[in-house]
């Protein structure tokens, strides 16, 4: 009986740990949570205040009484936003579709096909993650200007239609795909591409889709790139438009408008994260195949 009872408060004990810690650990993703969330909800306050509000508060206010959606007009306004808009969602899809077929093809021929030197090219290539970004994008400016491709939708998309960190991520996932699978599929007179296209891509979907949504957003938030080889706004970028929000005065004058600008380009990603976070999360973590 004593036994039992010395056990009952180990148990307990041991229970009381485990409670504690999860208060612990919860009350820390908390603070982490609002730390992270706190300047988006400053930046859609600050876009809802009125310009005179927002000018008359010398000290800023948590919340508004009279919400306005003209800073949204305005910034729509003052720039030809939906234009530059427009632009980057050209820039974005096409960037990331040519990639992904660059990548997923470059992926299945270093993890499935036999050639000679394929170690090696494969080494090589993945040395070249080591060149720092800022000597690529010089490369990258003079061929685009020696090639009299500023100012177009090629130049902008061109220099990033290949990624060596996702041609690697996608080669490791393909290369934990059964040999047997692509024997038999051999023996069955399946071409190496229908073997990609029916097997090597639904069993990777997750990761691709983490590949995909991972272009999209650093296509949508380019930033260097697109203020060096373009100075037309036909095509600038919504990058571009911000930084011309704020460097025509408008931006630093009116920071409710330069605040709805900001908003309205960060909501293609912030639902396109919502949609689709699970499937981020599981290419993420899983290992290659399906369990």
């Amino acid at each position: 009986m004593a036994n039992m009872t010395d056990y009952q408060k180990i148990e307990k004990s041991a229970a009381m740990r485990k409670k504690v810690l999860n208060i612990f650990t919860y009350a820390l993703l908390t603070v982490w949570a609002i730390m992270v969330l706190f300047p988006f909800y400053w930046m859609l306050l600050t876009s809802i205040k009125s310009y005179s509000a927002y000018s008359s508060e010398y000290i800023p206010k948590f919340f508004t009484l009279s919400p306005t959606f003209q800073n949204y007009i305005d910034a729509f306004t003052a720039v030809p936003l939906a234009k530059y808009f427009t632009n980057t969602l050209i820039f974005t899809l096409f960037t990331t579709a040519l990639m992904l077929i660059v990548v997923i093809l470059a992926a299945f021929a270093f993890a499935r096909l036999e050639f000679k030197g394929k170690n090696l090219a494969f080494t090589i290539f993945l040395s070249l993650m080591m060149i720092p970004n800022e000597l690529v994008i010089i490369t990258n400016f003079v061929t685009i200007t020696n090639l009299d491709m500023r100012n177009t939708f090629a130049g902008l998309i061109l220099p990033s239609v290949t990624s060596v960190f996702y041609i690697y991520l996608l080669r490791e996932n393909f290369a934990q795909i059964p040999d047997e699978l692509y024997y038999a599929a051999k023996v069955d007179g399946t071409s190496d591409f229908k073997y990609l296209r029916k097997v090597m891509i639904p069993i990777c979907k997750p990761t691709i889709i983490t590949v995909t949504i991972l272009k999209v957003i650093e296509c949508w938030n380019s930033y260097v790139w697109p203020r060096l080889i373009t100075d037309d706004q036909a095509f600038f970028l919504v990058s571009n438009g911000i930084q011309e929000i704020r460097e025509n005065g408008f931006g630093r004058e009116n920071i409710p408008a330069m605040m709805a600008a900001v908003v309205v380009i960060s909501v293609p990603l912030i639902i396109l994260f919502l949609i689709f976070h699970k499937k981020i999360m599981e290419g993420v973590s899983r290992g290659g195949t399906k369990g």
